[in-house]
């Protein structure tokens, strides 16, 4: 006999984990189908001779009380992991600059570093006063786009109606308000910008929803951590309470397709069938797509034709180095840009980020974990013969590791630990069409108003992740989590 769940979720993410925490321990029986071996999808971590990595997400963003984070924590009852805050420096060709947890510091910073015009200082303040303004709202459970008259008073209501009048940047491109105040052709500016916006919103300046980008360019101030022992700890504090709480987990278990029949969901996969009354499904939609029922691809297909052009990938180089080979800088998180007048990907506008000197969880003692990523474009590793392939890869590898020498000159020399990771390896790993990672590249076409809603209007099941609204990362992940998992309640 089947045995039947309240609610089945496909993919073990940061967004359908979260879902599955909030509703189990709201009392309904829930299942998580996982295809890896282990949770945690594009925010998830490998292990290797003592080194634990991140794969994707190295950071959780607004996990501070009454952030997203720390209201995530607080609903299914459990601590926020334990983890550092960090401040990280941004290097671009011909200066660096702190990015500050701290506001005034990260005021006094920007000034310093990048202008003190009154252009400079009219341009954060609108940048300051729409990031308080969305940050609060994103904290009391705004929901977008909008489906119904609720939805329309929910978003008043967390937005506040002395702030609508920022709602008309919903048509703005962050480009658009650097030029409003004469600053297109200040270089350190937009290219400061255009880095922390390629990181976070998964897009180009000229294109990103101002916004998002406000948001994006301000998650340091908003309880932006490492946890303590990586992604490996983290997963580990998710997936200990959801066991606790009577949550069942499935990995290594792939859904094949899943129909509706009788008010249930039989959903196959490749090791046994099951039920569910409800479905939340986290997986990327055009990976959805090929298991669904009609009813819900006829749904989907207006989205995946849309975003058929936004799709990107990146590269990580993952290195477990001894300590002497990262003591030079005193903090662990650095992100470069190289040159000013080159497109973004590719190396330049890298991150970097090491384990902490005593997380030995992380690294053995006397070694740390060192991860360096960068965005990159589908297509140029698509067709590519196995010889051209391991060449590409050993080329790229070769290259990020020379350049975050500006960060770390002796990083690389003698690593116990050097795995490449590609859009191929992402292929592989988390079964996303191509590698396909961190969302849809937002602009104002795909995002907000025009974004991938979770109700698609698919009776009992619902849509989160990373293609859906706000998009990728940590914090958007929880958002979009939390409402997959107030309609699967009701």
């Amino acid at each position: 006999m089947v045995e039947e769940y309240d609610i089945a979720i496909f993919g073990g993410g940061i967004s359908g984990f979260s879902a599955a925490l909030r509703l189990q321990n709201k009392g309904l029986k829930t299942i998580v189908f996982e295809s890896h071996g282990q949770l945690g999808g594009c925010a998830g971590f490998f292990t290797k001779k003592g080194f634990s990595f991140d794969v994707g997400a190295t950071t959780l963003v607004d996990f501070i009380e009454g952030g997203v984070g720390g209201n995530f924590f607080k609903d299914i009852k459990l601590d926020i992991p334990k983890g550092k805050y960090i401040d990280y420096i941004a290097w671009l060709p011909d200066r660096q600059i702190t990015l500050y947890q701290d506001a005034e510091k990260w005021k006094k910073e920007r000034l310093d570093k990048i202008g003190s015009t009154q252009n400079h200082i009219e341009f954060w303040k609108l940048m300051d006063e729409v990031t308080k303004v969305f940050w609060a709202a994103s904290r009391k459970n705004i929901k977008l786009p909008i489906r119904t008259p609720k939805d329309i008073y929910i978003l008043v209501k967390c937005i506040g109606i002395k702030n609508l009048h920022l709602v008309k940047y919903l048509n703005s491109t962050i480009l658009d308000i650097v030029k409003k105040y004469n600053l297109k052709n200040d270089k350190p500016l937009v290219g400061l910008l255009s880095m922390l916006i390629e990181d976070t919103v998964h897009s180009t300046i000229d294109k990103a929803p101002f916004i998002n980008s406000a948001l994006g360019v301000t998650i340091r101030g908003a309880g932006l951590m490492r946890a303590e022992g990586g992604m490996k700890s983290f997963w580990n504090h998710l997936s200990n309470h959801y066991l606790k709480i009577g949550g069942t987990i499935k990995k290594g278990n792939k859904v094949l397709n899943f129909k509706q029949e009788n008010n249930s969901w039989n959903i196959k996969t490749s090791k046994g069938s099951f039920k569910a009354k409800k479905v939340i499904n986290s997986l990327p939609i055009d990976l959805l797509q090929t298991i669904c029922p009609d009813s819900i691809k006829n749904k989907l297909q207006p989205f995946i034709a849309k975003n058929e052009k936004n799709k990107g990938s990146a590269i990580v180089v993952f290195l477990g180095v001894p300590e002497n080979e990262v003591s030079n800088q005193t903090l662990d998180h650095h992100q470069i840009l190289l040159d000013y007048e080159s497109k973004l990907g590719k190396g330049n506008n890298m991150f970097i980020s090491v384990s902490e000197k005593d997380d030995h969880i992380s690294a053995p003692q006397g070694f740390r974990s060192v991860m360096i990523s960068t965005h990159c474009e589908i297509a140029e590793w698509q067709n590519l013969s196995e010889m051209e392939y391991q060449i590409k890869k050993q080329n790229i590898g070769l290259y990020l590791i020379e350049m975050a020498r500006k960060v770390y000159p002796n990083l690389g020399q003698n690593p116990i630990i050097y795995e490449i990771g590609t859009p191929l390896t992402y292929q592989k790993f988390t079964n996303r069409i191509h590698g396909s990672v961190g969302g849809f590249k937002q602009t104002k076409e795909n995002a907000n108003l025009k974004a991938v809603p979770q109700d698609i209007g698919v009776k009992n099941f619902w849509l989160t992740g990373d293609n859906t609204w706000p998009g990728l990362g940590t914090v958007a992940g929880l958002i979009s989590g939390r409402i997959a998992s107030e309609y699967a309640e009701k």
